[in-house]
């Protein structure tokens, strides 16, 4: 069996699909565990984090009910991935850095997939990257969203929507004005994306925030004229 996930020629096998997916529910259903959540809680954030994204991208693009709903392996996987992080917590935490990994890999793979079922229905460039950026991140948002928190794309840290939408604006480029072939595009889009994940984790690099380039320009201006008067002092 073989999902097709954007142009023709592409084709995704469901194994590596699911495998995303089973990889975005053990982030979910292990924080839900963390945080000593019940059964419901557990399964609720795996089905969120592993398909929210997808959920969210093939709402929007409306050419036929979402995927995760009308392929019969979909939903019963997670439900089996939140059973693990329910009963095998402990054991999961002791591979996180495997997992850091694993997601990192799982976001370049979403990344790929929104921005080219975008590109398949034929959308323009600025709505293929947000379809894909949103693919790659809809599923942590509808989860921080659940736990009443912050989204974490949307404050400092670690590259994960950063990283999603420089993918997906890498892959709009290549595949389009460049003309490059789909999986040699998807493969570097793939990699792009999870190593900026992976070595900003690693290395403490942060999401910009925002500038007060006014402010900014001003506070040169006096630190210029402080040592412009310190200089005729002397």
């Amino acid at each position: 069996m073989e999902l097709v996930a954007a142009t023709e020629g592409l084709h995704v096998p469901a194994a590596v699909d699911l495998a995303a997916i089973v990889i975005g529910a053990l982030t979910g259903g292990l924080l839900a565990a963390r945080e000593g959540f019940a059964v419901s809680g557990v399964l609720l954030l795996a089905v969120s984090t592993g398909l929210g994204g997808g959920l969210i991208r093939d709402i929007l693009l409306a050419g036929a009910p979402p995927v995760a709903l009308t392929d019969p392996a979909y939903l019963p996987t997670v439900a089996v991935t939140a059973a693990v992080t329910f009963w095998f917590s402990g054991w999961l935490s002791r591979i996180t850095r495997l997992l850091v990994g694993l997601d990192a890999v799982t976001l370049g793979f979403f990344t790929v997939i929104g921005a080219q079922k975008a590109q398949l229905a034929g959308l323009p460039s600025a709505s293929v990257v947000f379809i894909g950026t949103l693919t790659a991140v809809g599923g942590a948002v509808i989860r921080d969203v659940l736990l009443a928190q912050r989204a974490d794309i949307i404050g400092p840290g670690p590259y994960n929507a950063v990283a999603a939408l420089l993918g997906a604006t890498a892959l709009t480029v290549l595949a389009g004005p460049a003309g490059l072939p789909p999986l040699p595009v998807a493969a570097v889009v793939i990699v792009l994306v999870a190593g900026l994940r992976v070595l900003s984790v690693e290395r403490g690099w942060e999401a910009p925030v925002a500038v007060d380039l006014a402010a900014r320009a001003r506070e040169r201006r006096r630190q210029r004229a402080s040592r412009a008067r310190r200089r005729r002092r002397r």
